[in-house]
């Protein structure tokens, strides 16, 4: 007879069939999708309109809308081109057979060409029109700034939303000192505030950086082969006027005010460089920020937002890592290196175009909107959730205070009718000893407890705490959080009022 299975093992068997069910049915869902690499900054990271704004989806349907808006245009112009024609391809603007099209590139070895025939086989009336006088950049190109100029229109909100939120945390700690640090050595004191402001100078810059480059975006418009617009010049019979309105209309239906007046085959690879420069300084400020939030973070003053149950170390359960930040500065070293694909793409565009841009652009262009987009939205979060830890601000302070009020107790000595030189010495002499107090013997800074145990000191003793108090030290600083705030950073997220509440969750 055969042995019967314990109960625990026909659990344990029944797990794995259903395991193994759940494998199979993922497989069938996603095929070979987790064989094959796929980009970090779609499957893990960047939004979805982002990450759909560089798509295929949004790029060949686009084509088909320019090839629409040259047909409409044409038709309106005179050119033997119908409605009914039109009408067939609005109709299926959004219907692309993604196969057939990936079918007809493999044989054709040519991306706009596959698309015009895939386009043609289901829109057999307009068929012999679709494309009519236009060069593959006339769709590649005029696309291309379409996505740059839709990109920066997901970046800016994005932007404004992390200056609203730093400028909150700015107003909020306008006044509260803080140690200040050049080279990494304690300095004079600064406020919380104050230093946030720092950040958001930097960003502001980065958002009128941005607003320009995309409101400087031209059209690359309707110019043929070269640039010269001679096919278009032959469709029209010579007509000049006809062949400028036609680049003029073209343009403003796809939403541009200007086109390039003149182009090669494509439009200047330098508008990349503008394009891509501006999100590359972006890179450049908020790794710099993050970078500040970390070493903040060591000293525990501030921290990074941290879930009820995120894990910040495998190993040591304790550990309060700043990962979003970590994310921000990795991510933003490669935006910022981006920056040299545009740059070199430009410097070897021979006479009216070479094809040797076309790879690349296809990378970088995409990349570093969508590295963009993911900085941006995890600063977002960061920004949301600062933790400011006010004590261990102060222990700091007072840690360092005394070296740093020296001259103040100088100066009210001589108010108080002491000699400069002579008290310059006696401050110098006790701030050694505390000094060697604390580098060798690992004691607390007792320069204070020194001076208040030497008599000559005994004319101020009655004043030391105001001549101590962190608030005498920070000079200025509240009152410029609040002109800074007020006169450069308010009016700049204006534009962006009715989208500045939005909140974002990171994934991961």
């Amino acid at each position: 007879m055969p042995t019967a299975v314990k109960p625990h093992r026909r659990r344990r068997c029944e797990a794995c069939c259903q395991r193994l069910a759940i494998h199979m049915s993922v497989m069938d869902i996603f095929g070979d999708e987790f064989n094959k690499y796929r980009s970090p900054l779609v499957s893990r990271y960047a939004s979805k309109e982002m990450a759909y704004n560089f798509s295929d989806r949004k790029k060949f349907t686009t084509w088909r809308k320019l090839w629409i808006y040259l047909a409409k245009a044409e038709k309106a112009l005179g050119l033997p081109v119908t409605e009914a024609q039109v009408a067939e391809m609005e109709s299926h603007a959004e219907d692309i057979d993604f196969a057939m099209a990936a079918e007809e590139e493999s044989k054709l070895r040519h991306d706009v060409m596959a698309h015009v025939h895939t386009f043609a086989h289901c829109c057999p009336t307009a068929a012999p029109i679709i494309h009519l006088g236009a060069t593959s950049c006339y769709v590649g190109d005029n696309t291309d700034l379409i996505m740059l100029r839709d990109g920066f229109d997901i970046l800016l909100p994005k932007l404004a939303r992390v200056i609203d939120r730093l400028s909150n945390f700015a107003e909020k700690y306008a006044g509260l000192p803080t140690l200040g640090f050049t080279h990494y050595q304690p300095a004079q004191l600064t406020t919380v505030g104050k230093r946030a402001c720092l950040w958001l100078q930097d960003l502001a810059m980065d958002m009128r950086n941005l607003q320009r480059a995309r409101e400087d975006l031209r059209f690359r418009g309707v110019k043929g082969t070269t640039g010269t617009q001679a096919s278009f010049l032959q469709l029209f019979q010579g007509d000049h006027d006809k062949v400028e309105d036609l680049d003029r209309m073209v343009t403003e239906m796809a939403g541009f005010k200007k086109a390039y007046m003149v182009t090669g085959q494509t439009y200047s690879r330098k508008v990349d460089i503008d394009c891509l420069s501006h999100l590359a300084s972006m890179g450049a400020t908020i790794h710099k920020i993050c970078t500040d939030i970390r070493l903040l973070a060591n000293l525990k003053e501030i921290e990074e937002p941290f879930e009820k149950e995120q894990i910040g170390s495998s190993a040591m359960p304790y550990k309060r890592n700043p990962m979003r930040c970590e994310r921000c500065c990795s991510l933003a070293r490669h935006l910022i290196a981006l920056l040299a694909d545009p740059l070199q793409t430009a410097s070897v565009q021979w006479l009216e175009r070479t094809l040797d841009d076309s790879a690349n652009r296809r990378i970088s262009l995409p990349e570093s909107f969508l590295t963009a987009d993911i900085i941006l939205s995890t600063l977002q979060n960061i920004t949301e959730g600062l933790v400011v830890y006010p004590k261990v601000i102060e222990r700091h302070i007072l840690h360092e205070l005394p070296f740093m009020a020296t001259e103040n107790i100088i100066m009210a000595m001589v108010k108080a009718g002491g000699n400069r030189q002579d008290c310059h010495e006696k401050i110098r002499v006790l701030s050694q000893q505390a000094a060697t107090v604390v580098k060798h013997e690992g004691g607390d800074n007792d320069l204070l407890a020194r001076v208040q145990a030497d008599p000559y000191f005994a004319p101020i003793l009655g004043h030391l705490d105001n001549i101590l108090d962190p608030k005498t030290f920070i000079g200025r600083a509240p009152q410029q959080v609040a002109r800074f705030l007020s006169e450069e950073v308010r009016p700049l997220l204006e534009p962006y009022k009715a989208e500045i509440d939005v909140k974002i969750e990171l994934e991961l």
